[in-house]
């Protein structure tokens, strides 16, 4: 049975252990935070996916999985650690090098390594190989590299790891070839392959295309709302077209690639990447557009120290994962302006601020509008008739086409939505 040693348990490093360990390879999965080893070691996960904690468990009944927070020897190393945005922008490749260094000493003749974070790209050629070269091996006959970045969503990340195509791109043709063996284990989408630097490009394509077009759509949202138009509506019209896909507007961007990976090709190329820095900054703007909306929505009901409820601090809807988030922003734009507030997200289990309660019911009490910033299932579920009795002004702002308008209207609440200017 191979070795596969696995640095970074987060989002992706986790899932990508627990599958292979399920899959015919052994794997030892290495972190530098104490607490994930220790609690990993215990068979607790430490992030809400579907389907880990039941492939965890798989893992260590079969003895195929391990944990610490020291790499070992192992016949293929693959590299899973944040690639952030500092604040001025720029990219923070730090954790990639440090993980890459940490797996040195443990290298030998044969051995594979796997870039598997989403990266600027040249970081294959100019942040890890010049680290690698330090073991004395010769890349691409002795020492084989590449990258394959992740393509999966969370939420759905066991299913699309195993569904999703995947780009492989490695350093020399060899170099793919045992990449492309070792994750046949258990994709079945088709791989296709290239050489490294363009596997980079084409993962920040990815998430690069998906800002622009929510930038678009955000845009569209600022425009329904002056002349009289249901954005949301629009768009879903528009979409009848066969080649038409728009995204929908919202809060802001968030998530640890969507809202950082355009920002890899800005600082790359500024001059040529004007778009993808007019859509950023267009996208992060929104969290202060929605701010200056909660304050106008009080102020025309005659409201001069209101509260709002505020539903949702993960980027995405049913899941936990913080990194991002447009809802940090426009609590901090609430909190500038002196509005008093309470945070209510079903999925954030350790307090992330003071005001956060426990239950909707208590979020609400004595408070004027309901602000709805994550699409939770549990907030589409809501009964509005069960929440009004606690609320001082029962009104509601719906950032993301969350709830049904009209039982929320019906129930006798001024319901406002983002970009809708209609209703």
């Amino acid at each position: 049975m191979k070795k596969i040693c696995v640095v970074g348990l987060g989002y992706i490093g986790l899932p990508t252990s627990v599958m292979f360990a399920n899959h015919g390879y052994h794997v030892h999965g290495v972190d530098v935070s104490e607490r994930v080893v220790e609690s990993l070691a215990k068979g607790e996960v430490h992030i809400e996916e579907p389907g880990i904690q039941d492939l965890l468990q798989s893992a260590i009944e079969k003895g195929t999985f391990s944990v610490s927070t020291s790499p070992e020897e192992a016949d293929i190393f693959i590299v899973a650690v944040p690639s952030p945005i500092r604040e001025n922008k720029t990219a923070d490749l730090t954790y990639v090098e440090k993980a890459t260094e940490s797996i040195v000493p443990f290298l030998r003749k044969g051995n594979l390594v796997i870039l598997e974070s989403t990266v600027p790209p040249r970081t294959v050629e100019d942040v890890m190989m010049p680290v690698l070269e330090k073991s004395g091996l010769v890349f691409g006959e002795e020492l084989y590299i590449s990258h394959s970045p992740e393509r999966v969503i969370p939420g759905k990340v066991t299913e699309e790891l195993v569904n999703n195509d995947r780009v492989v791109g490695g350093i020399n043709q060899i170099s793919s070839d045992k990449t492309v063996e070792l994750y046949r284990a258990f994709v079945k989408g088709e791989i296709h392959v290239t050489d490294a630097t363009t596997a980079e490009l084409v993962k920040v394509m990815e998430n690069t295309y998906r800002d622009v077009n929510i930038a678009f759509a955000n845009e569209l949202a600022k425009i329904s709302e002056r002349i009289g138009v249901d954005v949301w509506e629009a768009i879903r019209f528009a979409n009848f077209h066969p080649r038409v896909n728009i995204h929908t507007p919202g809060p802001g961007v968030g998530g640890h690639c969507i809202a950082v990976d355009p920002w890899f090709l800005v600082e790359q190329e500024p001059e040529q990447s004007k778009i993808i820095h007019l859509s950023r900054t267009t996208n992060d703007s929104m969290p202060q557009y929605t701010a200056d909306r909660v304050e106008k929505i009080l102020a025309d009901q005659s409201i001069q120290h209101g509260k709002v409820a505020v539903f949702g601090l993960s980027f995405k809807a049913n899941i936990d994962d913080l990194r991002e988030s447009p809802s940090h922003h426009v609590i901090a734009h609430l909190k500038s302006k002196g509005i008093e507030m309470s945070i209510f997200d079903p999925h954030i289990k350790e307090s992330a601020y003071q005001e956060q309660v426990h239950s909707a019911e208590e979020a609400v009490k004595d408070a004027d509008l309901i602000l709805i910033l994550t699409d939770h299932n549990r907030f589409k579920e809501m009964d509005p008739a069960v929440l009004k009795g606690n609320m001082r002004s029962p009104m509601i702002f719906d950032t993301k086409n969350c709830i049904e308008r009209s039982d929320w209207e019906t129930a006798g609440y001024n319901v406002y939505r983002l970009g809708d200017s209609k209703n």
